[in-house]
């Protein structure tokens, strides 16, 4: 009998599993999150989700509506993986979720992010969806080093250039 293939599925974030999504962040980030960050998550509805590989919890994804300038941006505030799991699909099904939701509404200009200057896999992930550096923001973490962050965008409009 053939082994079923391992699944990744998406599923709501609620007051019942909070806590879940707070160790899978403790773990997964350098940085922490305070309370009004996870009161603020259990609002957004699809912006925020749990991913289960066979049915455990091993990734995630919250983010928020930037409406910055007169252009509507979709920003990932967290989207991560735990390391054992990383290369099984569970960012790309993360990701996939938001570039949906954004077609689908069809008014969001960009998706946009924080990211690590340092963190080579992450950058390398978000660019093979076709996300680009846009800048570099100096000392935007605080207490971990390199304290330097790379805005990574993605443009959702017709022309490639970025939304400023």
């Amino acid at each position: 009998m053939p082994v079923p293939k391992p699944r990744v599925e998406l599923g709501d974030l609620t007051q019942h599993n909070l806590q879940q999504l707070k160790v899978l962040n403790q773990v997964v980030f350098p940085v922490s999150y305070n309370d009004k960050f996870y009161k603020d998550v259990l609002e957004v509805g699809e912006l925020a989700k749990l991913a289960y590989f066979n049915d455990i919890v091993v990734g995630a994804v919250c983010c928020r509506i930037d409406n910055t300038d007169g252009l509507k941006k979709l920003y990932i505030m967290t989207l991560g993986c735990l390391g054992p799991y990383r290369r099984c699909g569970v960012g790309r099904t993360l990701l996939d979720h938001l570039l949906k939701i954004t077609k689908e509404d069809g008014n969001y200009d960009a998706i946009f992010l924080h990211v690590q200057i340092s963190n080579d896999e992450a950058i390398k992930f978000y660019e093979k969806f076709g996300f680009k550096i846009r800048d570099t923001r100096k000392d935007y973490y605080k207490r971990i080093e390199p304290a330097d962050a790379y805005v990574l965008e993605k443009n959702l409009r017709e022309s490639d250039e970025f939304m400023v």
